[in-house]
């Protein structure tokens, strides 16, 4: 039995498989754990839908900030952008199959010693707190009342968390940080706007894996969405104990897997490279 984290899939199919052809990977034994950001951007988010979904539970995803645009636009909360490609989704004939689907994937997951999510997780919560907001997100999207999340969900503020925050502020804050996170102060505020590497902050503001006192420092995390990170084919490295797996696949980079090892932060590396002609923009 064999264990993946995979990065940013973003509609790449094509890398998809050849990264399963390459591990050998078999549905009745080994597990794929996907960090979001399945769709959008590449040429064939239907076919990667169709593929995560029927490989069952041996394929645990995420949601990330371009899964829940997909799902902003299914609920009508968002028009489609010029860049987006999941119109194919949207027409396809088994559309409300994938998406009801895709709704009930995760916000964070903690496996095999890992904590997994898209973007990023705030450096006053702990893994049990993550856990905890995280469910409150997914039960809103499981639930019947999607409308209403979507039509509020959108937004930079609040930009930072508070115990006290309640409705949709507070379940907004939470997709922001574990969706969209990139820069935050040292006091949890984040900010939105960049999108450059690690050394690109914003003065104030730091990577918010290099928080001091980040409550979630002694556990082992897996994250995606800052495709930056990897500019210039850096390998990704555990760094204050995460491991960023978006190395830009949907721009021309590659689709890196992380063999996830025995002991908790342990890991091998296994990479494909893409054959996109995305031309560079934000990442995640």
């Amino acid at each position: 039995m064999s264990l993946y984290c995979i990065g940013d899939l973003q509609g790449c199919h094509a890398p998809f498989q050849r990264l399963l052809d390459k591990v050998n990977f078999s549905p009745s034994r080994d597990t794929l754990y996907v960090l979001g950001d399945l769709v959008n951007r590449g040429p064939d988010s239907l076919k990667v839908l169709r593929r995560l979904s029927a490989l069952g539970d041996s394929a645990q995803c995420l949601l990330g900030n371009h899964d829940l645009h997909l799902l902003g636009l299914w609920q009508g909360a968002r028009k489609p952008g010029r860049k987006d490609t999941v119109q194919d989704i949207l027409q396809a004939k088994d559309s409300e199959v994938l998406l009801d689907w895709l709704r009930h994937r995760a916000m964070a997951m903690h496996r095999h010693g890992w904590l997994m999510v898209h973007a990023g997780v705030l450096p006053q919560w702990s893994v049990a707190q993550t856990m905890a907001l995280a469910g409150e997100v997914e039960q809103v999207l499981r639930g019947g009342n999607l409308k209403e999340f979507f039509g509020a969900m959108y937004g930079n503020t609040p930009d930072r968390w508070s115990d006290g925050l309640q409705g949709a502020d507070r379940l907004r804050v939470v997709v922001n940080a574990l969706t969209r996170l990139r820069f935050c102060t040292p006091e949890g505020v984040m900010e939105f706007d960049s999108t450059e590497g690690a050394d690109g902050a914003p003065p104030g503001y730091l990577p918010w894996f290099d928080v001091p006192g980040r409550k979630t420092a002694g556990t082992p995390l897996a994250f995606g969405h800052w495709s930056t990170l990897a500019k210039e084919g850096n390998t990704p490295e555990l760094h204050n104990n995460t491991l960023p797996l978006d190395t830009g696949c949907v721009w021309g980079g590659c689709l890196t897997a992380a063999k996830l090892g025995v002991e908790p932060g342990t890991f091998e590396l296994v990479a494909v490279q893409c054959e996109q002609a995305q031309k560079p923009g934000k990442s995640g």
